[in-house]
């Protein structure tokens, strides 16, 4: 039978560099898609799956991601005075058990592999789940969600998958899958960002992942790879081999690149036009300006 997923390692010691100066004093997870920050979608989405344990590596600058998931008694006692049940049960949403976030620091940026690896103490020898905040995804059902339904049949190493334009392999993991499989594919090779004259598929590793507990021990070496970082496409490579092997999976949803200003526009406007409030002002607000744009050209 296979272990139930209870943990989740979010990744977030990054700087954000792309997103300056903004995030010179403000935690690229803390930027708000409408009124949420991206941190929250990726919480929302690993309590939807049945995760109760929060890891989160960080880094020096982060003390505001720490504080979002802190109780804010001041406001609250405020919202209680005005009526405003509404936006209290809003602030409420963000709450945390007391003790189901820890924070780790992640001293060096050596790789997507190390800052998992930082987590190792607290995983032991369960299986978990890796959460990129950077990629956004909108489902029906939440994509962790879906992966670990699938992951109980399959166990192993699951990472979520995408089709993506063939010249833009160089930008991710890329995965070799056997032919003619559903929405969980057996993986029987691992490609960290290759040229796409060498990709062996155009199927993309997205910020999703369901690990065995082994993982681990293939980061306990510290071996680089693409870029001179510690990639975590090398050790999940490492367990195509194993009993329980790796699946890709082909999750139902929309995903957005939050990590990229494009990405993070889109998604904005994506998740703008989804709000029932705010569609009809702003779907208007982007037909008139698309009206004047295509008037002056």
């Amino acid at each position: 039978m296979t272990q139930r997923v209870t943990k989740a390692v979010f990744p977030v010691a990054g700087l954000g560099t792309r997103f300056l100066p903004a995030t010179k004093s403000v935690p690229k997870e803390i930027m708000t898609l409408v009124d949420k920050p991206l941190i929250q979608y990726a919480i929302d989405e690993a309590r939807a799956a049945g995760i109760e344990e929060f890891i989160f590596v960080t880094a020096r600058g982060k003390s505001a991601l720490e504080d979002y998931f802190d109780h804010a008694p001041e406001l609250e006692s405020r919202l209680e005075e005005d009526g405003k049940a509404q936006l209290l049960e809003t602030l409420k949403s963000t709450y945390m058990p007391s003790g189901a976030i820890a924070y780790i620091r992640q001293h060096q940026a050596l790789g997507l592999g190390h800052a998992v690896w930082c987590a190792r103490n607290l995983i032991g020898d369960e299986p978990f789940a890796v959460i990129l905040p950077d990629d956004v995804i909108a489902a029906e059902k939440p994509c962790l969600q879906q992966m670990v339904e699938a992951h109980r049949d399959t166990g192993g190493c699951m990472v979520a998958a995408m089709e993506v334009p063939n010249e833009r392999t160089k930008s991710y993991g890329v995965l070799d899958v056997e032919p003619g499989q559903g929405d969980a594919m057996k993986v029987r090779g691992m490609v960290e960002k290759p040229d796409p004259a060498e990709a062996p598929s155009n199927l993309a590793v997205i910020g999703r992942y369901i690990l065995s507990p082994e993982v681990m021990g293939h980061l306990d070496s510290g071996e680089k790879g693409a870029g001179g970082e510690i990639q975590l496409t090398d050790a999940i490579a490492k367990e195509i081999a194993g009993p329980r092997g790796v699946h890709g999976y082909r999750f139902s949803g929309e995903r957005y690149d939050c990590g990229s200003k494009a990405g993070f526009l889109q998604a904005t406007v994506a998740f703008g036009l989804a709000r029932d409030e705010l569609r009809d002002e702003f779907s208007q607000y982007l037909h008139e300006v698309m009206a004047v744009r295509d008037a002056a050209q």
